[in-house]
């Protein structure tokens, strides 16, 4: 059964999530999306359905607008968890989505991890 990319992301994804559902134990998930131009994170508390922070590559401030690298990713790891200890938030369970634990993913884990994040 071939299966073109779209398919085998999604069949990723849903693996993924379904795994960090079993294990979530009511903390939030760090949600990371990541497009050919831009790369966003969010910080979402499942139980109650709301965002606790975000971070993106659109915002000015970060000084990344519209770039999708390794250091954009950094530094959207290392906003990301300023603003979940803003939050009062410190353990997490890190959802990558679909996309492969490489490259720009894992640089927005370790910077969230040196952050000072758990998960």
């Amino acid at each position: 059964m071939a299966l073109n990319k779209k398919e085998l992301f999604q069949k990723r994804r849903l693996r993924v999530r379904n795994k960090l559902r079993a294990i979530a134990n009511g903390r939030p998930r760090l949600s990371v999306h990541r497009s050919s131009k831009n790369i966003s994170v969010q910080l979402i508390d499942d139980i109650r359905g709301i965002t606790l922070a975000a971070a993106s590559s659109l915002e000015k401030d970060l000084g990344v607008v519209g770039k999708n690298n390794v250091e954009a990713a950094a530094k959207i790891g290392a906003a990301i968890a300023e603003r979940a200890k803003q939050a009062g938030v410190e353990e997490v369970i890190f959802d990558r989505g679909g996309f492969l634990f490489h490259g720009k993913i894992k640089a927005l884990a370790d910077a969230a991890r040196e952050g000072g994040l758990k998960f």
